[in-house]
């Protein structure tokens, strides 16, 4: 499913990778309906225990149009990380144009109630067969 390299980023020793892959099995482009899933994985190599809280998704398609999705934790749960644990996850966007791009945060708190933020690093969503244009 999975078919490119990870895009990365790190805040305070929270690693986040993400993985994306167009679904042509769901999109449907006469209909203007195309579709990634996405395979995150949260890795903290930092020194202290941190909990997943909230996401902030900032998704754009390739007209320009944005969508914010804010919620709580990740597919239902708020998974606790101890140093050197990963947690994974798979999801999925449609968008109205062949390609886009998605970014965001998502909401950490430490041993001691400290609320960060860690960054979701920025990643292509491009259908196969599509320029590529960036604005």
């Amino acid at each position: 499913m999975i078919d490119q390299t990870p895009y990365r980023a790190i805040t305070r020793g929270i690693e986040v990778s993400v993985e994306p892959a167009y679904v042509a099995q769901q999109a449907a482009p006469g209909d203007k309906r195309y579709v990634w899933a996405y395979r995150v994985t949260i890795d903290n190599q930092g020194s202290e225990t941190v909990k997943l809280c909230g996401r902030h998704w900032r998704i754009t398609d390739a007209r320009g149009a944005l969508n914010e999705f804010r919620g709580q934790g990740v597919v239902g749960q708020q998974p606790v990380l101890k140093p050197g644990e990963a947690f994974q996850y798979s999801s999925w966007v449609p968008l109205h144009t062949p390609s886009g791009i998605m970014m965001g945060t998502y909401q950490m708190e430490a041993g001691n109630n400290e609320v960060f933020e860690v960054e979701i690093p920025v990643f292509s969503l491009d259908s196969p067969g599509q320029t590529t244009q960036y604005n």
